[in-house]
C-alpha cells in the first residue's frame, strides 16, 4: 500500500515538474535581447571557400576521412553542395563544397 502512494506521489512530482505555467511571479523581467548589426557577407548558411566549380570539373572530395577522385555532376552555390560522382561508384553523392578540393 505504501509503494503505491509513494508511486502516486512521485508521478504528481514529476508532471507538476514538467508543467509549462507556474503560479509564482516574476519579480524581475528578462532585459530583452538586442539584435546585434549583422554583416551579410561574415554570416553565411554554409561558409566555403571560393572554388569556381562546373559539372564535369574533376575534383578530390574528403569521403570518411580520405580524400577520393570524383567528377563534379552538379553544383548548387545557394545550399553550399555538389553532386559529384566518385570513381568506382555507380550512384552520385551530395557533399559540401567546404569537402572539394579543385585538382
Amino acid at each position: 500500500m505504501t509503494t503505491k502512494i509513494l508511486a502516486v506521489l512521485a508521478l504528481a512530482l514529476f508532471i507538476s515538474a514538467c508543467e509549462p505555467n507556474s503560479n509564482e511571479p516574476n519579480a524581475a523581467p528578462s532585459p530583452t535581447p538586442t539584435a546585434a548589426p549583422a554583416s551579410p557577407s561574415a554570416e553565411t548558411d554554409h561558409p566555403a571557400p571560393n572554388i569556381a566549380l562546373k559539372a564535369g570539373d574533376r575534383v578530390k572530395v574528403t569521403i570518411n576521412g580520405s580524400a577520393v577522385e570524383a567528377t563534379v555532376v552538379s553544383v548548387d552555390d545557394k545550399a553550399g553542395k555538389a553532386v559529384v560522382k566518385v570513381a568506382g561508384e555507380t550512384k552520385g553523392r551530395t557533399v559540401t563544397l567546404s569537402e572539394i578540393v579543385k585538382q
